[in-house]
């Protein structure tokens, strides 16, 4: 299925999503900045609603430290509660009306955690591809597991040294030419090792 192409145009080099912010606030630039249509204020008001509506599958982790009005607070945990359409629809209109009472810390505060949702934080995203290349290093290198028991003392170093005796063997093909095939210690390295550097 081919992609949707987002609508937008380029300035100075740079991609400005229509409808974004920075969209708006040239628009607003070039108008003089004092006069703002009724279309962008809808727009806005739009973004802002849809906004308001991600909140209530944003987790609580990520909810509560956004710090928002307990009035934003009840209204999103009422939307969550109801499951008439309509009464749904009319829950979302207030939350869009509170939503538009944040100032741009707060809507960006909100932005950031729902990015962190949907695509996890560049320190998680650092920790696997790191997790990975010491998986793979413990069980090609017999040094490995000496390096990383060094760094990470707390890891329970049996457990680490059976399992990587247990990949090594499981990685031997059956006959020869088959490829080696990633046994289930394999995947428990990769989330023992992912654990100790999330948590370090």
């Amino acid at each position: 299925m081919p992609r949707k192409l987002q609508k937008g145009y380029f300035v100075r080099g740079q991609f400005v999503a229509e409808g974004s912010e920075l969209d708006l606030e040239l628009k607003r630039e070039l108008k003089g900045g004092v006069e703002v249509s009724k279309t962008d204020l809808k727009r806005e008001s739009a973004e802002l609603q849809a906004l308001g509506e991600q909140l209530l599958g944003l987790r609580a982790a990520l909810f509560e430290p956004l710090g928002l009005s307990d009035k934003l607070v009840d209204a999103v945990a009422e939307a969550r509660r109801i499951t008439n359409f309509e009464g749904k629809r009319r829950q979302m209109q207030f939350i869009g009306k509170l939503m538009r009472q944040l100032d741009e810390d707060s809507l960006q505060a909100v932005r950031e955690a729902l990015q962190v949702q949907q695509h996890g934080s560049a320190q998680e995203a650092a920790a696997l591809h790191q997790a990975e290349g010491w998986r793979d290093r413990l069980i090609a290198d017999d040094t490995a597991v000496g390096q990383w028991l060094s760094a990470h003392p707390s890891t329970d170093s049996q457990q680490l040294r059976a399992l990587v005796r247990q990949a090594r063997k499981d990685a031997q093909p059956e006959k020869p030419g088959l490829a080696p095939r990633h046994s289930r210690a394999y995947r428990e390295i990769f989330q023992l090792v992912k654990e100790e550097l999330i948590h370090a």
